[in-house]
């Protein structure tokens, strides 16, 4: 009987460990240096955002950590230093529930840095509220903050060229619809399969549940920044500029993804709510 009860974990943990290498997905395999790059990484205090840090230090660059809170931003600066074993790593301050803040940051860095080479859309907030100027908090930070940032920075990416943004995306925008009706309330929700500190938000009594859930069945963050890597690093994607990736592969979307009207409305609507025009 014990013999049968070792089989059977075994062959448990032996399926179990099969099915986490699935859910990570696959690794970026580049071996890219960046030596003389500059990368910012919005949202890079905790979770994906510190492990990409972690991953573009280790290669060589000034990495640019871009966080809102200046204590947990001088932490993280200690930590990715240590983990990446590089000393090019700095903390400048930025919160992308402020129009305001994302204008200071943009100007503060064109005046203190060289060049930016890549630039990284990493953060996200998971919880209801309104920003500074009065948007859907999550809406505001996800997506408007980020419209301005890299606008504001464009032209320093152009220079620098050949340049990249990555903007982390989440699979469940395969469920969701645009509904320009409430872009400017706090009605909108949403979050990644991702076991990130996204879900930091949450109350603790939802993350205590949701933790042995989330350790199973959702990537960690070291995993969910493969393709966000990928995406910074790799060689000979650059025709694909624009294309959605999952799992360090292009992957298809659905119709309302590609809807040109569409994307066209939200553009202008995003550079009215953020004062580009």
């Amino acid at each position: 009987m014990a013999e049968e009860i070792l089989l059977i974990a075994g062959v448990v943990i032996a399926v179990l460990m099969i099915f986490r290498m699935y859910i990570c997905g696959e690794r970026c395999k580049s071996k890219t240096k960046l030596h003389g790059k500059t990368v910012i990484v919005t949202g890079s205090n905790t979770g994906i955002g510190r492990a990409t840090a972690v991953d573009l230090a280790r290669r060589g660059a000034r990495v640019i950590l871009a966080c809102r809170n200046q204590v947990c931003g001088e932490t993280a600066v200690a930590l990715v230093q240590r983990e990446s074993g590089s000393k090019n790593v700095v903390f400048m301050q930025l919160d992308l529930a402020s129009l305001k803040s994302v204008r200071s940051f943009a100007e503060t860095f064109l005046k203190t840095e060289r060049r930016l080479d890549i630039l990284i859309n990493n953060a996200g907030v998971y919880m209801q509220g309104t920003t500074e100027d009065g948007l859907g908090l999550m809406f505001g930070v996800n997506h408007i903050g980020h419209f301005l940032l890299t606008n504001l920075l464009l032209d320093k990416l152009k220079e620098c060229a050949p340049s990249r943004i990555v903007t982390v995306s989440s699979y469940l925008h395969n469920f969701g619809n645009l509904d320009f009706d409430i872009l400017r309330t706090h009605k909108e929700f949403g979050v990644g399969a991702i076991n990130s500190d996204l879900y930091r938000n949450m109350n603790k009594m939802t993350r205590r549940l949701l933790k042995p859930i989330a350790a199973l069945f959702f990537k960690d963050v070291e995993a969910g920044a493969q393709t966000t890597l990928h995406c910074a690093v790799q060689e000979g994607i650059e025709s694909l500029s624009g294309r959605y990736f999952s799992s360090c592969a292009v992957q298809k979307v659905k119709a309302k993804a590609q809807d040109d009207a569409v994307a066209k409305k939200l553009w202008e609507v995003s550079e009215t709510l953020c004062g580009l025009s």
